[in-house]
């Protein structure tokens, strides 16, 4: 039985009219005015990814190289601090300006075409705190008048409002340049982490902001949508993502269930149609992911593709993309605003990929769908109290560009190890096909809870109508088990063994049959696949002689009036173009780490050279290869010899980690890995004695300031543990030094004003130890303070732990 949803999704009457049909003309390509910079996240705010430059073109992309390096030094592999991190930034550039953020939520201004450090901001996030990954994709760009703002939303939620020319905080924004994110949405779950990991979107003067909550338990924060005054910080709408009790919606919860219901958040960027005011709402699913005997029913707005006037948060129309979802199917990507040919009329559509492999398409103002969507009756639950939804849509066009099932013949045979681990990881499983509800026996399933396509969505091409989809087919293996301490949820998903509960091997090689991931692109006025690519290597199989087999990949696609579609994402450290229009590879380069973000390009404005710029931070789920390299790509000038420009952070949370093992041999156009150069003294390289600090800065726990040992105590060290490096010539160079000299840094790190006292025995008897201010010495060349010498820094402290915090603390202030 099929039911055909031919009038696609529930549409707030009234308000779409109010909405009004603009000049069609004007509409084309909608951010041409920013055409030679990256102003959005996405391009544009309707997230096409899509750039009309096109000096690198088919014809010299296989000449491109590595222009310039920035180093952020921020880089977590889960030893020093619990959370590891993966740098999914894409930056930002407006007026020759780069704005791009790190994985602990820093923003650092840098000269776009050089990668040279302009400023940089530090929100300071507790990195001792567990969290799923540090992550931070990006920045938006707010310009009102003379008013040029950056804004930044945090891990820990807080959302920031940033001078672009000096990254100081805008006072008149919020409390002294910030907005708690919490109040409103999580003042009942003190003890629960809320915040974002994807950019605000503006539109006019309003700052909308999605977020990142907890979905382990039924109850918690709120995932509703906010705007805020981009100028004052003030709440300007909120959005219900749980429909309230009175609100439209609200009937497709069972009674009581949606009451402080967690979840439903817009985790993934958030798109603008500029020209008509409407915001659309990428939404997840309801709490818990795998069970929903507690809140039976469709549940609205979960797993919705929400349209909202942007001025009032009122909704104009919806469509839910899993009913009742119970395998985690989140509406994972933004939005891409698109254009289709369609009887011969355009219509100004919305694009929503998903991690389930489909593609729907709606025209943004009335929510019709452009290719009709059906209702697809489905399997019920086996696992008590639990009551799935009867039918799940599906569209008829494009055809699902993910693997949604698979079968016991399928079974991998890249290696007979991989297949025999396989093998007996799937004993006793049972082969479901997508929508099946995860049983009380292992059950495989189809896409895996990260797609299918991810949050790095899809890109666009206005000129041909081409949707561009990277995806991965890695499956997920669970079984239902009691949960006897939760009567709301008494049942919860349990992994089988493998790696995050995904169907792979140790080597985390997918267990069946290759490909396991494409790049596919996807003709929208038709509905069907111009082309698709395996996307991807794994260069041990390589090794053996096992052809391209695709890679798991997380990260995005752009695309370029060159003819060239750009994207990093694979878990194999390469960066890719290929040709639109075929889809044949035509440039691959190396980088230092997986490049899992999403790229960026733009027009140099004293050079006039194009740049493409990706983000290779490696790290995430998917390598145990961590790096903190932004890198820029252009044609080379003249004779094309010249080493990229490397550059470090000036204000570095702290120094990236070194990879274990001797790094492989650079390529010619390979990026090298990030170094550091010691002075005379390396914390680093004393780490094995475990010093403590006052052996070498005498006064470091009984004085004002630290001092400097002199060279003679230096030698006297080193003869006492019987000279092991006296032959070395730093040692030699430091012996040929007066014995009164003190090894002061050849440059300074930080040095205080003059009005501004710090006596480092008031926190030593307060049991604040040097690394609180400094970090892990012992990883360090010369020591750095993980947090920035700014007056905000010493005061949040104070208040944290109770210290006074009136001006003449630390000022010298004349009465």
């Amino acid at each position: 039985m099929r039911l055909v949803l031919r009038n696609g999704p529930v549409l707030a009457m009234g308000s779409v009219m109010a909405c009004g049909r603009l000049a069609l003309a004007a509409l084309a390509i909608p951010f041409l005015t920013g055409a030679q910079e990256w102003p959005s996240y996405g391009g544009d705010p309707g997230g096409m990814k899509y750039s009309p430059l096109k000096e690198i073109d088919k014809t010299n992309v296989e000449r491109l190289r590595p222009a310039w390096i920035f180093h952020t030094g921020d880089v977590s592999d889960g030893t020093r601090w619990p959370t590891r991190s993966a740098f999914e930034s894409t930056p930002l550039v407006v007026d020759g300006v780069m704005y791009v953020t790190t994985p602990f939520s820093r923003v650092i201004a840098l000269e776009a075409e050089t990668g040279k450090e302009i400023w940089s901001f530090d929100p300071r996030l507790d990195r001792s705190e567990s969290a799923n990954l540090f992550i931070n994709r990006g920045a938006a760009y707010y310009s009102g008048g003379s008013r040029h703002r950056i804004f930044l939303g945090t891990l820990d939620g807080r959302l920031f409002s940033l001078i672009a020319e000096t990254g100081r905080l805008d006072d008149s924004f919020g409390t002294g340049g910030w907005v708690d994110l919490r109040k409103g949405i999580a003042d009942d779950y003190p003890d629960r982490r809320i915040g974002m990991t994807s950019p605000p979107v503006v539109y006019k003067d309003l700052v909308i902001c999605g977020s990142l909550v907890p979905d382990g338990e039924p109850r918690g924060p709120a995932g509703d949508v906010r705007a805020y005054d981009a100028r004052s910080g003030k709440p300007a709408w909120t959005f219900h993502t749980v429909a309230q009790r009175g609100e439209s919606g609200n009937e497709t919860w069972a009674p009581g269930s949606f009451e402080k219901r967690g979840g439903v958040n817009a985790w993934p960027p958030i798109s603008v149609d500029t020209a008509r005011g409407i915001v659309f709402l990428p939404l997840t699913s309801p709490s818990t992911d795998y069970y929903g005997g507690d809140r039976k029913g469709q549940g609205l707005f979960g797993d919705s593709l929400v349209a909202l006037d942007g001025t009032t948060g009122k909704r104009l129309w919806h469509f839910q993309s899993v009913h009742h979802n119970l395998w985690d199917y989140d509406l994972p990507a933004q939005p891409a605003l698109v254009q289709v040919m369609k009887d011969g009329r355009r219509i100004d559509a919305v694009a929503q990929v998903t991690k389930t492999g489909f593609t729907f398409v709606f025209d943004r103002v009335t929510g019709q769908p452009v290719f009709p969507i059906e209702e697809v009756p489905v399997a019920q639950s086996e696992t008590p109290g639990e009551q799935a939804w009867p039918t799940q849509p599906r569209p008829l066009k494009p055809p699902p560009y993910a693997r949604q099932s698979m079968t016991a013949d399928e079974l991998t045979d890249v290696t007979p190890e991989s297949r025999a681990a396989c093998a007996k990881l799937l004993e006793g499983a049972v082969f479901a096909p997508i929508f099946t509800p995860i049983g009380l026996k292992p059950t495989v399933l189809f896409p895996g809870t990260n797609g299918g396509a991810d949050w790095g969505g899809a890109s666009f091409d206005p000129e041909t109508h081409t949707l561009y989809v990277n995806s991965m087919d890695v499956g997920m293996l669970y079984h239902m088990t009691p949960r006897p301490d939760s009567p709301d949820v008494p049942y919860r998903p349990q992994g089988s063994g493998s790696l995050n509960s995904r169907l792979w091997d140790e080597n985390l090689y997918p267990c069946q049959r290759p490909p396991w991931g494409f790049l596919t692109a996807i003709d929208l006025d038709r509905g069907v696949f111009r082309w698709r690519s395996v996307l991807g290597v794994v260069d041990k199989l390589l090794d053996r002689g096992v052809p391209p087999t695709g890679a798991p990949n997380i990260g995005g696609s752009m695309v370029t009036a060159g003819g060239l579609v750009f994207i990093g994402a694979t878990n194999d450290s390469r960066f890719r173009a290929f040709d639109k229009d075929t889809g044949k590879e035509l440039w691959v380069t190396r980088l230092p780490a997986s490049a899992h973000a999403t790229p960026m390009t733009f027009r140099g404005r004293k050079t006039g050279r194009q740049f493409v710029v990706i983000a290779a931070g490696g790290g995430n789920k998917y390598n145990r290869t961590y790096s903190d390299s932004l890198i820029a790509f252009a044609l080379p000038e003249g004779a094309g010899k010249a080493e990229p420009l490397v550059t470090y952070s000036k204000a570095a949370a702290r120094e990236a980690l070194t990879h274990e093992g001797p790094a492989p041999p650079a390529a010619p156009n390979q990026v090298a890995a990030s170094s550091s150069v010691p002075d005379i003294f390396s914390h680093k390289r004393h780490g094995s004695l475990q010093l403590e600090c006052a052996s070498c800065h005498k006064e470091a726990t009984s004085g004002d300031r630290a001092g400097f040992p002199a060279a003679a105590a230096c030698m006297t060290c080193h003869l006492g543990v019987g000279g092991v490096a006296a032959d070395r010539p730093d040692i030699r160079r430091l012996a040929a030094m007066p014995a009164s000299l003190a090894i002061v840094p050849a440059s300074p790190v930080y040095r205080l004003p003059g009005f501004v006292f710090f006596r480092h025995r008031q926190h030593a008897a307060r049991g604040i130890s040097c690394a609180h201010c400094h970090g892990d010495m012992w990883v360090q060349d010369q020591i750095r303070p993980v947090l920035q010498m700014k007056m905000k820094a010493c005061v949040d402290c104070h208040q944290t732990n109770h210290a006074k915090v009136t001006c003449t603390v630390c000022h010298e202030l004349s009465q």
